[in-house]
């Protein structure tokens, strides 16, 4: 049911981190892939990783905040595929910092990757989605969704409101696109390491001891930990899920 073969997957933000795992995971699991990023050098690397699996993979330079690189992409997509079956709208920004001290510039920087880039990518992936009448999309929030933190490291108010605003925009897609064979969930994760996270929290000693204890796992996220959730969401395994938001934090939300 989580097979994938022959399927075109289109991946954002897929030249490191979670987007990078994600690619390799559907790759193995018999997808081709269509490789959007800003870092070229990266996603040609990671498509030559891909094209070892023994699947076909493109890459194509794309800042998911600018409509035309967007378009141009996904026509590109179709082009050499023929098809989009799975959308996985990953990229994604955090910036530190509470509304008292945010600029507007990085209020809007937040806003502009994490939710308009799903807003434009999944705009021009849609109608062709509809016309197969079958597509799955998977929208990347995170826990910081429906968590926050008043450890200064962690304060992100616009993080926290465009992974919200995500949940919002993937239940409003799910309602209005299931007619057309088209379901569109959101995974929450907790604390992963990635680009994102590295050269901060897992850097700080004092966040990751208080992270682990209030964790029931007592740990962070492995990587390939969020792989399962993302191959559910985007396999017929999921046929009749749409609307939903999964959190992967090793139980963080629960305590």
């Amino acid at each position: 049911m989580f097979e994938l073969k022959g399927k075109i997957a289109v991946v954002t933000g897929a030249s490191s981190g979670l987007g990078k795992d994600a690619a390799l995971a559907y790759a193995k699991e018999g997808a081709n892939l269509c490789l959007l990023a800003r870092r070229i050098e990266k996603l040609e690397e990671l498509e030559k990783e891909i094209k070892a699996l023994g699947v076909k993979a493109i890459s194509i330079k794309c800042d998911v905040t600018k409509e035309d690189e967007v378009k141009a992409a996904i026509e590109t997509a179709v082009i050499e595929f023929g098809r989009i079956d799975i959308l996985l709208n990953n990229a994604g920004i955090a910036v530190r910092g509470g509304v008292d001290t945010l600029s507007e510039e990085d209020w809007n920087r937040s806003m502009d990757t994490n939710v308009k880039g799903i807003y434009l990518v999944s705009k021009y992936v849609i109608p062709i989605m509809k016309r197969q009448n079958y597509g799955k999309v998977i929208n990347i929030s995170s826990i910081n969704a429906i968590l926050a933190d008043k450890n200064d490291i962690f304060i992100r108010h616009s993080y926290n409101a465009s992974k919200a605003a995500v949940i919002g925009l993937s239940r409003g897609m799910a309602a209005s696109y299931s007619q057309f064979g088209i379901t569109v969930n959101s995974v929450c994760p907790g604390l992963f390491e990635s680009e994102m996270t590295e050269n901060t929290l897992f850097k700080s000693k004092e966040f990751l001891t208080k992270y682990n204890m209030l964790c029931p796992a007592n740990r962070p996220a492995k990587r390939g930990e969020l792989n399962g959730t993302i191959l559910y969401f985007s396999s017929d395994a999921s046929s009749y899920v749409t609307g939903q938001h999964i959190v992967v934090d090793g139980g963080l939300s629960i305590v």
